[in-house]
């Protein structure tokens, strides 16, 4: 028999009950059986003080360890916690979709489940909801990656902010609070590559931000391969600007007006007779071979600009699922 496919409104029915808590957060988790038992009680421990109705709904990506066997004995314990077993890896921001088609608080939060994204932050959060932001980001006011990874997230958040069409904050990831209107909205976006921290920002609303340190994985070892933040980077720019296709075309012009110079001076210098900067004008392998290079290099790279768009144009009219739902466990399976 084959899973169920889940839509926004078929998934939201099957959670249906008859009261919705205040606050739902959403957690997707792969291969994290290590920090489960952990996570789950710091959780507990910043939301149980704060006196509101919640649920936690941890959304489990595919993992191939315990984390699953370890999420179904947090949810037969406690009646708020909801576990969602997706048929196999979609990766995190299909994950954090899932999550959030489920969702039936008033305000939802989005976290990491690997304790980076600290649990003691949710009450600056809510507090700030409290006072009427609609969207609030926490903001990481440091943070702990060392090596190739501490060069690479500030340049890739330097260039987002450069080439995206519209405002979208820096140095902050999924984790935020979002009222329901704010979430309905997201719900209704179609598209598949996607970038949550960006559609966040393109739906606007009332937004406020809390800033927060964050930690090292407790285990060092971080999930998210070089490969697949290249991937998510590629999906926050293509996805949110185009003017890597504007700067492909402006540097066209320039290579064009460069050209038509650069042959205007070789015809000059073979009509009269000179070298240019010494060399003889008979001895022109050097400067056929760069320009050959260049032009050849700036075509290669506009087609593989062209080749980003595109590849994600082929993703969106295949009208495939985000994710596939196996398994929810929820209170009314309880």
């Amino acid at each position: 028999m084959l899973p169920e496919v889940k839509s926004e409104e078929s998934t939201q029915e099957s959670l249906a009950v008859h009261d919705s808590p205040k606050v739902s957060v959403v957690i997707p988790i792969y291969n994290e059986e290590t920090l489960v038992h952990r996570l789950h009680g710091e959780l507990l421990a910043s939301l149980v003080p704060l006196g509101l109705s919640f649920e936690i709904i941890y959304v489990n990506d595919g993992s191939t360890d315990r984390s699953l066997e370890l999420l179904v004995q947090c949810h037969s314990k406690d009646a708020r916690v909801v576990v969602v077993e997706l048929s196999r890896n979609w990766g995190h921001q299909a994950a954090v979709t899932a999550g959030l088609s489920l969702a039936r608080g008033q305000a939802v939060l989005l976290m990491d489940g690997d304790l980076q994204d600290p649990p003691n932050v949710i009450p600056d959060l809510v507090a700030a909801w409290d006072r009427g932001a609609q969207v609030v980001i926490a903001q990481r006011r440091s943070r702990t990656e060392r090596g190739l990874r501490s060069v690479l997230f500030p340049l890739f958040y330097r260039c987002l902010a450069f080439v995206s069409d519209f405002p979208i904050p820096t140095n902050a990831g999924v984790f935020c609070l979002l009222d329901r209107i704010v979430v309905d909205c997201i719900n209704r976006l179609s598209e598949t590559n996607r970038y949550l921290p960006g559609l966040r920002a393109w739906v606007g609303f009332k937004t406020d931000v809390v800033l927060y340190h964050r930690p090292d994985r407790p285990d060092n070892e971080p999930k998210q391969t070089f490969s697949r933040l290249v991937r998510y980077a590629c999906d926050a720019i293509f996805s949110f600007s185009y003017k890597p296709l504007r700067l492909s075309l402006f540097a066209g012009f320039i290579v064009a007006i460069f050209a038509m110079i650069y042959g205007i001076i070789l015809l000059t210098c073979r009509i009269l007779g000179i070298g240019l900067f010494g060399v003889p004008v008979v001895n022109g392998y050097t400067s056929t071979i760069v320009s050959i290079l260049f032009l050849g290099g700036v075509q290669l790279v506009s087609v593989g600009i062209l080749g980003e768009y595109i590849g994600r144009i082929y993703d969106e009219v295949k009208h495939r699922p985000l994710f596939i739902v196996h398994k929810i466990h929820n209170r009314s399976n309880k």
